[in-house]
């Protein structure tokens, strides 16, 4: 099930994407990566429209969409290759249209996710905030 963020989501979603970025992310800085936490917390979750994906009733993963761009896209680990990465952007597109997405050039992870979906690389960029290089991904 796929659902509007509510507020006593982020405590959990906060856990999920520490585990999910710990394994796409282990090249960024300790400091940015916790500037981030604290960004989610305070602005991405709650200003973003922010969808939920439970699985039996358990939240394990969510993406915050900022228009036609996918601002964040994280899941529980555990439940990684199971179709529910998928299912949160096909609900993402059923909403918006063609999307929109930034990714590390240096996230596997995530870059064969959107390359399988097929996304395709608009652009590159020095994303100045942590020093690495991000890519700009279009679908439509």
């Amino acid at each position: 099930m796929i659902r509007h963020f509510k507020p006593e989501d982020t405590d959990n979603l906060i856990n999920i994407w520490r585990m999910a970025n710990a394994i796409a992310h282990p090249f960024l800085p300790t400091a940015f990566v916790k500037r981030v936490e604290n960004d989610m917390r305070s602005l991405y979750l709650p200003n973003a429209e922010t969808w939920v994906l439970e699985n039996n009733g358990t939240n394990i993963g969510f993406t915050a969409l900022i228009g036609n761009e996918i601002g964040g896209l994280f899941l529980n680990p555990a439940f990684h290759g199971q179709g529910f990465g998928r299912a949160l952007v096909d609900h993402a597109f059923e909403l918006k249209g063609p999307l929109k997405v930034e990714v590390f050039e240096k996230n596997m992870i995530g870059r064969r996710f959107y390359d399988g979906y097929g996304f395709i690389e608009l652009k590159q960029h020095l994303h100045g905030a942590s020093g690495e290089t991000v890519l700009t991904l279009f679908k439509d």
